[in-house]
C-alpha cells in the first residue's frame, strides 16, 4: 500500500501505514445482504485493507462489520475501526456510542466522528450545554475512543469553523477534481486542518460513480490516483463486491503520484459540470 508520510494527529492514531480504507457505503449501506457483505469484507481484509468506516446512518454497516469481527476475532487487533454519530445532544450521542460498540462487538473505537455537520444550527447545538461535543471529548479522555473527528460535505465554511475551533484529530471531507474546481474544501479546509496538525480523510472521490467516464479519462483508477495525490492522510471508498474491494486495494498499493498536468486535465474536464456533480453540497 502507498505509505503515509509526514505527521498528523490521525497518523499517530493509525499504527498501520497505508493510505486507503474501506468506506461505509456500497454493500455495507444495505440491510439483509449478509452473505454479500461478508464476501466483500473478506476480500477487503485479504487484500490488505485495515481501516474500516461505518455509521449508524449507514443502514446495516455496523451490524455487518460486527458479524465479520466476531467470525474473525484474530483480525480485530490488526484493524482500525471507526464510526460516527449525527446526534447533536449529549444523550443521543451517548446512546449512539453504546449501540455502536455493541453492534461492532468492540470495547473501543479507533476513531469516532461528529457526523455530517451542515450549518450554524449544528455548530450551536453541538457546542451548547448538554450538546454532543462534550460527549466526544469525554469518550476520548476515558479511552472509549482513541480519537475524534468531524465530517462534512455540505458547506466548506461550516466545516472550516469546526476545524478551527474544536480539539479534534481528523476531518473527513470530499476530495476530487470536482472539489478542486469548486474550491472551499480543498483549498481552505485542508490547509486549516494541516495548520493544526489535524488528519485529513478523503471521501466521495468518485462521486458515487457519477464522475466515472472512461472516454474522458475519468476512470476509478484515475480518480483514486487523483485523491491520493492530494494533501490527505487517507482515502476511503465504499465497495459493493469482492472485485471492487480488490481493485481498490490494488490501486492503493500500486499508487504513484499524479503529475500536476494530468491533475489539471481532470479538473478542467469536470469543471463545466462541477456544480451539478457536487450533489452532496447544500444551497449555500
Amino acid at each position: 500500500m502507498n505509505i503515509m508520510a509526514g505527521k498528523s494527529r490521525l497518523r499517530d492514531l493509525i499504527t498501520i501505514p497505508w493510505r486507503i480504507g474501506l468506506g461505509g457505503e456500497g454493500i455495507l449501506r444495505t440491510h439483509g445482504r449478509e452473505k454479500e457483505a461478508q464476501k466483500m469484507l473478506t476480500a477487503a481484509y485479504e487484500s490488505g485493507i485495515r481501516y474500516y468506516d461505518s455509521s449508524p446512518a449507514y443502514a446495516g454497516s455496523e451490524r455487518y462489520l460486527g458479524t465479520f469481527w466476531r467470525e474473525h476475532p484474530e483480525w480485530v487487533k490488526e484493524t482500525f475501526q471507526t464510526s460516527k454519530s449525527a446526534q447533536r445532544d449529549a444523550q443521543g450521542a451517548s446512546g449512539d456510542l453504546a449501540r455502536t460498540l455493541s453492534y461492532l462487538g468492540r470495547d473501543r473505537l479507533g476513531l469516532w466522528q461528529i457526523h455530517d455537520v451542515r450549518d450554524s444550527r449544528d455548530i450551536r447545538a453541538l457546542e451548547a450545554e448538554g450538546g454532543a461535543l462534550r460527549v466526544f471529548y469525554d469518550a476520548r479522555e476515558t479511552g472509549t475512543v482513541r480519537g475524534i473527528g468531524v465530517t462534512g460535505h455540505h458547506d466548506p465554511d461550516i466545516l472550516l469553523r469546526a476545524v478551527r475551533s474544536w480539539d479534534i484529530d481528523s476531518v473527513l471531507l470530499p476530495v476530487s477534481p470536482v472539489e478542486t474546481a469548486l474550491g472551499g474544501f480543498s483549498d481552505e479546509v485542508i490547509p486549516a486542518a494541516r495548520e493544526r496538525g489535524i488528519g485529513v480523510i478523503a471521501m466521495k472521490v468518485m462521486g458515487g460513480g457519477s464522475y466515472i467516464s472512461p472516454e474522458s479519462g475519468l476512470s476509478p483508477e484515475s480518480l483514486i490516483r487523483y485523491a491520493l495525490s492530494q494533501d490527505v492522510d487517507l482515502v476511503i471508498a465504499g465497495c459493493s463486491t469482492p472485485e471492487e474491494a480488490r481493485l481498490f486495494a490494488r490501486l492503493g498499493r500500486e499508487h504513484t503520484p499524479m503529475e500536476e498536468e494530468e491533475q489539471l486535465l481532470l479538473v478542467e474536464t469536470l469543471r463545466p459540470y462541477a456544480d451539478l456533480l457536487a450533489y452532496y453540497r447544500g444551497d449555500v
